[in-house]
């Protein structure tokens, strides 16, 4: 059964309502202060707490699929090939082809993800959506100061190149500098893929963990939980059969970091230009040839 779009700023409203009640009941020398999910009962608290993960998994998984499915009927039609054909019959693809496929499912993966987050967002605060997402100016903010976010901004970068790469190092992960891009990209392709990763990529898993997951887990957790149980949620999401649990050891720095830069700024666009900013170094460094 649908819920009601906008059962989320009811729920809201009877909770701030509570708050204050019970304010005043404390009287003014001793304030009170209720935690997030003290309303809850064990029950509703523990649905909660697997709505938080399982939202994001049915996302990254429905999204997955669908740009795999979606892609290998677009290209299918566009060559000419019945897309019904068994696997056994259908003929080798060009190796251009297939590495084309590829790419283009990664960018419609982030393109749906992000337009899941944003469905999500709506069905459960309506008109409010923005807010739940982080996409407008908080009630309270607890901006740093511009120079601080600066120095991280320009800063982060070589800590998270240091980490991630003696991470993979340590773990053999299979990261070193000189790496290539595959000669059988197009250009189009190519372009595809640098927008996949520093502005697709960033854009679209911000607005699920630190936007729709990062306010789910805000109804049930004080901020501490809530930065270290989205950072746990976004670095495991990167967990690969290829790379092992060195890709999410690797990015847990960087996941705390952006769930702090989400509490503290009150705005999801910080954490997306950082996560952006951070791909893009990290990439640079990869690609820069290796010196011997």
């Amino acid at each position: 059964m649908k819920s009601d779009p906008r059962s989320g700023l009811l729920d809201d409203a009877a909770v701030a309502s509570a708050h204050a009640s019970h304010a005043a009941e404390a009287g003014p020398e001793h304030p009170a202060t209720v935690a997030p999910g003290a309303t809850l009962g064990l029950g509703a608290w523990l649905l909660q707490a697997v709505l938080f993960v399982a939202i994001p998994a049915a996302v990254l998984t429905l999204a997955g699929l669908l740009s795999l499915l979606l892609v290998r009927v677009a290209a299918d039609i566009r060559i000419g090939l019945d897309v019904f054909t068994p696997t056994a019959l259908r003929p080798r693809l060009p190796l251009y082809e297939m590495a084309g496929r590829g790419v283009a499912a990664d960018v419609l993966r982030q393109v749906l993800i992000a337009g899941f987050a944003v469905g999500l967002a709506l069905w459960q605060d309506g008109a409010a959506w923005r807010r739940r997402l982080a996409l407008t100016r908080p009630a309270e903010p607890r901006t740093s100061s511009p120079l601080r976010l600066w120095l991280l901004m320009a800063v982060w970068p070589v800590i998270h190149i240091l980490w991630v790469t003696e991470t993979a190092r340590a773990l053999n992960g299979g990261l070193a500098q000189g790496i290539r891009i595959s000669p059988f990209l197009t250009p189009l392709a190519v372009a595809g893929w640098f927008a996949y990763v520093v502005v697709l990529a960033p854009m679209a898993e911000e607005l699920l963990m630190r936007g729709e997951a990062f306010a789910r887990a805000g109804r049930i957790m004080r901020p501490a939980g809530v930065i270290a149980a989205t950072a746990l949620l976004f670095s495991l999401a990167h967990l690969s059969e290829s790379g092992g649990i060195a890709r999410p050891i690797s990015l847990l720095p960087l996941a705390l970091t952006l769930g702090w830069l989400r509490w503290r700024t009150g705005r999801l666009w910080p954490c997306m230009l950082l996560h952006g900013w951070s791909n893009l170094a990290l990439l640079a460094y990869l690609l820069w040839p290796r010196a011997y």
